[in-house]
Formats: C-alpha cells, structure tokens, sequence
C-alpha cells in the first residue's frame, strides 16, 4: 500500500512541476515532493466469495406481537367421562302426604297365647323383687345398720351359711372402712376358704366393680399378713402372682379384685369395701 502511495506522489509531483515551469518558466525545487499527497488507487478486481463463516449469536427475544384475529370456532368435542359423584345435596322440604293406598288382605289367624312362659318369668320377678324388699328391710331396720349412707351407696347384702356380707359403694380409706364396718358389728371381709372367697368374688363382680377392700394387712410387722380382728392366716390364702410385693415399700393393706385374687395396696387409697358379720349376730 506505501509503495502505491509513492508513485502516486512521484506521478502528481511530475505532472505539477511540468505545469509550473510551463507557466512560470521558473526552476522549482526538487524538495517540493515532501509534501505527499495521497491519491486512492484504482479499484482492484472482486476478490472470490469465502466460505461461509459461523453463525452468530442468537439475538434477543423481540416484543411479543399483536394478537391475531379470533379463529373460526371448532367442531364439538366427544363427550368426555363421567366425573365423581359429588356430595349429598340438603335434605329437601317433606312433601305433601299421598293418597291413601288401598286396603290390604285380611292377615292370617294369630297363634294361641303361650302364657305359661310369661306367668314363670313373672313368678320370678315377683321372687326377685321380694328378695330385694327383704334385704331393705334388713338393712333399714336393723340396729347394727342404722346409720348406713344412703340405699345408693348399698349394693344389697349376700348370705353364707355363716356370714352375711354388704358392699358398701362409698370411697374410703382403709382404716376409715375397718371402723365403719366395726361401728355396725362386724369386720372388714375375711376371706378363710375357697367359698367365702368366691362368694365375695362373685359380689364384686355382680355390683360390676374391678376392685375392693377386705380385711387383710401387715400393718404391725411388714410381711407378715394377718386377718384385720388380728387372727393369723394359716389356713387359705389367694394372693395374685408375684403378690405381695410391698412396692414402693408402702403397700400393707389388701384388695381383692374381681377374679378373687389379693394384691397388696397402700392404705391411703380410697376405694368401695366389703363389710362382713356373723349370721348368729346380726
């Protein structure tokens, strides 16, 4: 490109001092070509295309366009599934009553009365509710049950050949329980054989309750159980496994639950208890 540029100049120079000294007829120094003036060249030939180069970068995403005109509105679908049954609406308003309907046939002939069954059930009831009147009797008017808590709080009485026993359904401890069986002539329950223990048992679980009090303790030497009237236990004894355990090292009273096994409780608990008298006494 420099070697153009200075045969342009060399060629311009030229062609000035020809002119100048054809017009002046003056000598013009050779210094004068120092001032270069540039003059483009002539238009070389179109080179060849070359090769196609690599894409460029995407550009921006432009500004969304106008919408369109609405299109012509399709055909009609299939009907699609059924869906889910959707919940019960308000119960609606009750309707006018109908007209009566027509009379049916006349029913077949009823069977004779059974009365027999009935007159039995009824004896027995009858038996039952005197059994009862003669308990309340017993216990309103006899002297040892006079200051009783109200019929609510007496589950009735049951007999033995020998003891009679009431359940008392008021919650005391078990000190309290001892003196308010003694107060009336008797004891807390003292289970000494396998029927007295049923019995009571059975008592228990006819008032429908779990637990109560009977009158067993170690209350004067631990570990060494006695009747609450202080007669040792030598004879029967129906402790539930691994009973008696003294937990806490605070348990030297004694409940019986309803299956008729004793399990060693604290005596501070308040619980319902069985009160037990002699049949020849009472």
């Amino acid at each position: 490109m420099g070697g153009e540029k200075l045969v342009a100049c060399m060629l311009v120079t030229v062609l000035s001092l020809t002119l100048i000294r054809s017009v002046y007829g003056q000598h013009m120094p050779e210094e004068a070509c120092l001032v270069q003036i540039l003059v483009p060249g002539l238009k070389g030939e179109p080179g060849e295309k070359g090769e196609k180069g690599a894409p460029g970068r995407p550009g921006r995403i432009g500004p969304p366009g106008e919408p369109g005109p609405p299109g012509d509105k399709g055909q009609k679908g299939s009907t699609g599934h059924y869906g889910k049954m959707g919940p019960a609406g308000l119960k609606g308003i009750k309707g006018d009553m109908g007209d009566p309907g027509p009379k049916g046939p006349n029913g077949e002939p009823g069977v004779p009365c059974e009365c027999a069954p009935l007159r039995k059930m009824i004896g027995e009831m009858d038996i039952q509710v005197a059994q009862l009147t003669n308990e309340l009797k017993f216990i309103k008017n006899d002297p040892h049950f006079s200051a009783l808590p109200s019929p609510a709080a007496v589950a009735g009485i049951k007999e033995t050949d020998s003891k009679v026993y009431l359940l008392v359904k008021e919650e005391k401890r078990y000190r309290d329980a001892e003196v308010f069986c003694k107060g009336r002539g008797g004891h807390l329950a003292m289970p000494k054989d396998a029927a007295a223990n049923r019995a009571i048992a059975g008592y228990i679980t006819e008032a429908g309750l779990s637990r109560v009090y009977i009158g067993i303790n170690d209350l004067e030497r631990e570990g060494h159980f006695v009747y609450v009237e202080r007669s040792p236990m030598t004879t029967f004894s129906k402790w539930r496994e691994g009973e008696p355990n003294n937990a806490y090292d605070d348990e030297d009273c004694v409940e019986m639950v309803s299956s008729g096994e004793w399990i060693d409780v604290a005596c501070h608990l308040t619980m319902y208890f069985v009160c037990e008298f002699d049949k020849d006494k009472v």
